[in-house]
């Protein structure tokens, strides 16, 4: 049939077949026609290049058609997922949240042909899976969750038991690649994908702009900087056996936070396991009274008004002094006559209450306002507390001028600290990038020349050989601040130590708050005092504790501070080859 077909029938010598056979018997006969013939080469090429695509294509029909149809659904899914969540990264682009597709595993015990065979696979393969409820489950009949929050690995592992029985079902999952490290600075979401703490919470709206999907929501922390400080706190509590410690790191003129650190912390991973104790953040939701960081608002105060200067002698400082029923008493003993600046180095209470009642309560009053120190302070976390109010009576403006009486958070201290290290401008607290160099809506409440001033006595108060803060005077940096040791309010036998620092003190551009809640002595440390080493010392001041792990902080983080900040390397850090 087929010779038949092709005697009878008529050739073109002109047209292309489709058909091998014909092309090679019309191929021969067109080479005694024509003088240009079609290459046979051309032929071959053409044929193996459908041959190996005609492969490819049944190769891939034959997986598809072995495939469970759970997993051809979660490949479908994979290939389809947006994220409901935008991604957040620290200052430098550093991923500290995101959105990834997750799964829950779940059984259908009706599709079990072999129960016990089940049940042996999963004891082999996930051991942590209860037996006794898991059987409980499948005696039941009815559809149930086998594991939820699976890792990749555990849902491969699942998968490769080839059960028809189990399924598949995705979720969007928050992860925090960082765990502790920011627990109480990002929060977290709930399974409605809804933030519930934190920066979640706050910027809840703007991270789930599915329109800004692709473009992360950067904050100004920094993740070098924020392990430094973390690790340091960490080694605190285990040297002076602390209930807690705290840190804040601030550009002195914008306000924004580089690191905030909060002990004990949680793993924002795992929703369960979070103690209360862990969850309260220290330098936001905690209020204290934070003790002699007070007297630098007080010489301020009293330096800006011309009430008093640097020099000026205050006569009388006793050993106690006696406000209405109260008597109020200088732990240490001091010279009978002070200058306003040896009040501060030294921290005599005695004299800070001879300034402030110079000053008088309405200025004062008016001052701690300005500060933002008697408000609930703004910023971009919902965990953010008011101070107390304050009930202005016959001593209250004398023991406010020392730092007792008074209540607020860490986050408002450092703020405070800022303003006057500035300029005089107010600062605002803030996680979000600041382009001007001093806000726009940032006020004047102290002049420039008492700014310096101050930055020159707080200075003075790391390096004299009387101040207390010496074991901050680390070289390069010219730490200036002041100490804080205070009672705390609810348990009255217990301290609250702080040191708030600013650096460079010629031109301040950070400030390091660095808070322990009941440090113990630390004899077996080895201190650096006024150039020597000591060690057997049972003192538990901030003197001894939180200016000892400032020091150490500043150590860590002022050669990031100082590549990240050309102005501050240049200018003030002090080469050792000089």
């Amino acid at each position: 049939m087929k010779k038949k077909y092709k005697k009878n029938r008529k050739i073109n010598p002109n047209q292309k077949s489709f058909y091998f056979e014909d092309y090679l018997e019309t191929n021969q006969k067109q080479k005694k026609i024509s003088k240009s013939p079609v290459s046979e080469d051309r032929i071959y090429i053409l044929f193996f290049f459908f041959f190996f695509l005609l492969t490819i294509f049944s190769i891939k029909i034959t997986f598809i058609s072995i495939q469970p149809p759970q997993f051809l659904e979660s490949r479908k899914n994979d290939l389809n997922f947006l994220p409901l969540r935008r991604d957040i990264v620290d200052r430098n682009g550093e991923l500290i949240s995101r959105n990834i597709k997750a799964y829950h595993a779940a059984v259908k015990p009706n599709l079990i042909k072999d129960k016990e065979k089940f049940l042996f696979k999963m004891k082999i393969n996930f051991p942590e899976i209860s037996q006794l409820k898991l059987e409980k489950n499948l005696t039941n009949n009815k559809w149930f969750y086998l594991k939820k929050r699976l890792t990749e690995d555990q849902k491969i592992k699942l998968w490769s038991m080839g059960e028809k029985a189990i399924e598949f079902e995705s979720y969007q999952s928050r992860i925090y690649p960082h765990a502790k490290l920011y627990s109480h600075i990002l929060g977290q979401i709930d399974d409605d994908n809804y933030g519930i703490s934190g920066v979640e919470r706050y910027f809840d709206r703007e991270l789930k702009d599915l329109e800004k999907i692709s473009e992360p929501l950067a904050l100004t922390l920094d993740t070098s900087i924020q392990y430094f400080i973390q690790k340091e706190l960490k080694q605190a509590v285990e040297d002076f056996k602390v209930k807690g410690a705290a840190g804040l790191l601030m550009e002195i003129k914008t306000g924004e936070v580089l690191s905030l650190v909060s002990l004990p912390d949680y793993n924002i991973n795992l929703r369960n396991d979070i103690s209360e104790e862990a969850y309260i953040n220290k330098i936001t939701k905690s209020l204290y009274e934070l003790g002699s960081i007070f007297k630098t608002f007080t010489v301020a105060l009293a330096l800006n008004e011309d009430l008093l200067q640097p020099n000026s002698i205050i006569k009388n400082i006793t050993k106690k002094i006696k406000c209405s029923k109260y008597e109020i008493a200088d732990i240490h003993k001091f010279p009978s006559s002070m200058t306003v600046e040896d009040i501060l180095i030294q921290s005599s209470n005695i004299g800070a209450i001879k300034i402030a009642r110079k000053i008088g309560e309405t200025k004062y009053k008016d001052f701690l306002n300005q500060l933002n120190l008697l408000s609930r302070p703004k910023f971009e976390l919902d965990e953010v507390s008011t101070p107390k109010n304050i009930k202005w009576n016959k001593c209250k403006l004398e023991t406010v001028s020392f730092g007792h009486g008074i209540m607020i958070t860490p986050l408002q201290a450092a703020a405070a600290y800022a303003t006057l290290s500035n300029g005089g401008y107010t600062v605002t607290p803030t996680l979000k990038k600041i382009n001007e160099n001093i806000p726009l809506n940032a006020k004047q409440v102290i002049s420039k020349e008492t700014s310096k001033e101050i930055n020159r006595i707080l200075r003075k108060v790391v390096t004299d050989q009387n101040g207390t803060a010496t074991m901050a005077n680390i070289f390069g940096y010219h730490v200036a601040g002041k100490t804080g040791t205070a009672q705390n309010y609810e348990r009255n036998e217990e301290n609250i130590n702080t040191f708030i620092s600013v650096f460079p003190s010629q031109n301040p551009s950070y400030v390091l708050l660095v808070l322990l809640d009941n440090p113990k002595a630390a004899p077996h440390l080895v201190y650096n005092y006024k150039g020597q080493n000591i060690t057997n010392i049972y003192r538990n001041e901030a003197g001894w504790n939180s200016v000892y792990v400032a020091g150490k902080i500043i150590k860590k983080i002022g050669p990031i501070l100082a590549i990240n900040n050309e102005e501050f390397y240049n200018k003030y850090v002090v080469k050792k080859s000089n």
